[in-house]
């Protein structure tokens, strides 16, 4: 307890000759994208697509329910499975203690990581401490093996829980071009709208004027305008021209450059664009399948990953061969009701399934009788029906009755 108090009241050691991606970001020293800010996971999330991609991820994975598997059998009272099903610690339930760590390898180039605490050789508690606290380094060996650092003192490797990216970069550090031209062109939107840049309008008059003159004649000329009725047509003297401002070409191509950012996130995250909102080319046949795509694609390689990464740090070394971390899957796959009706029905009437089993998969008590494989919709194939006769009224499936000596 001492060993784990000093650790949360430690002064931080973080040297800044080795500066993470936020601390570079916060002094000015990381290089600037081409569009000249600095990106990082804290400006990143700033831009709503990021934000978006980074919740559709992590929020998916912590929804599913997370089990511990010996062999094919669950084990549902192990302490692994405790932590990853009901709360990590004292003050972070295991859908927070999950989604966050995914968040941080989607947002940090040293992946997401978390300290295991354990008793007697069993974890009893996961804390995912701010990245700024725990850190990792790769070993300079080239083994790719990583170094772990919780406020500046080195850790064992087999206690720290670590979830990395591919290529050992974040979706954020990859697609920095990108979200900070994102970020630009948000910034240009907000002063143009914001501050009034662009006037409704513009009134020119042939004869120079004075700025006085200027000042009374839009003084008269919004005067008129308000003591009208709306859709009246204004009059002006002295030669005066009026012109509407539209949007021009340019404008409208840098509306399709505002979209098109968000595809490129899209593609940095590799998560479908209705999953940020863009309804732009979505249909009806083609959601469906993009949702299918989010799941073989996207979910998948991160629910993979994480149950290695939480396999590997909190299991023993005698465990490790039997027990594996397992994510449930059927959840995001699960169909509408009216269609896995319509399955059900079918795989019971082929009798390919039992009730029973249907009902367990819908979380639904077993009832009497419904284990047996009976067709519903013939009566003679259901559970407890008299056995089929033959034409002389004997059983169908019992040979027919010797007859007395001397019948026809």
């Amino acid at each position: 307890m001492l060993h784990r108090i000093r650790q949360f009241f430690a002064p931080d050691r973080k040297s800044l000759a080795s500066p993470d991606s936020d601390l570079r970001a916060l002094f000015g020293a990381s290089n600037p994208t081409a569009a000249g800010v600095n990106v990082g996971p804290g400006t990143a999330l700033q831009v709503p697509a990021v934000s978006a991609a980074v919740r559709a991820i992590s929020e998916a994975v912590a929804t599913l329910d997370a089990k511990v598997m010996v062999g094919e059998d669950e084990a549902p009272e192990h302490p692994v499975a405790i932590l990853l099903r009901d709360r990590a610690n004292d003050w972070t339930c295991s859908f927070e203690f999950i989604r966050d760590i995914v968040a941080s390898a989607l947002l940090h180039d040293q992946g997401g990581l978390a300290w295991v605490n354990r008793v007697n050789g069993r974890p009893v508690e996961v804390i995912a401490y701010d990245p700024s606290r725990l850190t990792a380094q790769r070993h300079e060996d080239g083994t790719g093996a990583y170094r772990y650092f919780l406020n500046g003192r080195e850790m064992p490797a087999a206690d720290i829980i670590h979830l990395r990216s591919p290529f050992g970069r974040s979706p954020v550090s990859l697609a920095r071009e990108s979200i900070g031209l994102s970020i630009t062109l948000e910034k240009h939107a907000a002063k143009l709208f914001g501050s009034g840049s662009r006037p409704a309008g513009m009134v020119s008059f042939k004869d120079r004027m004075t700025p006085a003159a200027i000042q009374q004649a839009a003084a008269a000329f919004r005067a008129m305008l308000e003591s009208t009725k709306t859709g009246n047509t204004a009059f002006m003297d002295g030669g005066a021209d009026y012109k509407q401002l539209v949007l021009s070409s340019v404008d409208a191509q840098f509306a399709e450059l505002v979209a098109f950012q968000v595809l490129q996130i899209a593609r940095a995250f590799r998560v479908p664009p209705q999953m940020l909102f863009d309804l732009t080319r979505a249909t009806w046949s083609n959601s469906e399948q993009m949702g299918r795509e989010f799941l073989t694609y996207t979910l998948e390689p991160w629910l993979r990953a994480l149950e290695g990464a939480l396999g590997l740090a909190l299991f023993s070394a005698d465990e490790s061969r039997t027990h594996r971390v397992h994510f449930e899957r059927d959840d995001l796959t699960r169909a509408d009701l009216g269609q896995r009706a319509t399955a059900y029905s079918s795989l019971i009437s082929a009798r390919v399934v039992n009730p029973n089993e249907v009902r367990a998969w819908e979380g639904l008590p077993a009832y009497e009788g419904g284990d047996a494989f009976a067709n519903p919709n013939t009566g003679a194939n259901q559970a407890g029906a008299a056995a089929p006769q033959d034409n002389a009224g004997n059983p169908g499936n019992e040979p027919p009755a010797p007859q007395p000596e001397g019948a026809a």
